[in-house]
């Protein structure tokens, strides 16, 4: 089970850093042009993969001043929805005389 192990863990981890490689754009890769990381990382598999992994890429806010997504807000936490729902009451109102 632990030459399993020993032969799995770097081919995943060389798997997933020529497929992150080739997939990163072009103006977030660091320190050397992508066909020479990708070519590092199929050569030099376990070397390869964590240079890449630590030093290829940038991330995080680094990463060409991406915006984080946004995350799910509950309808009563949100005061947009909260907004909007004071808007149509206001709206719905029989008792408001707009003539």
């Amino acid at each position: 089970m632990l030459r399993v192990l020993m032969f799995l863990v770097p081919l995943a981890l060389s798997v997933y850093a020529f497929i992150d490689c080739i997939s990163t754009k072009d103006d977030e890769i660091r320190h050397m042009p992508k066909p020479l990381w990708a070519i590092l990382v199929l050569l030099f598999p376990l070397v390869g993969s964590i240079s890449w992994l630590i030093a290829g890429k940038k991330r995080g806010a680094a990463a060409g001043g991406r915006p984080r997504p946004r995350q799910w807000v509950a309808p009563d936490d949100n005061p947009d929805f909260l907004k909007s729902l004071d808007e149509e009451k206001r709206d719905d109102d029989p008792r408001r005389d707009d003539s």
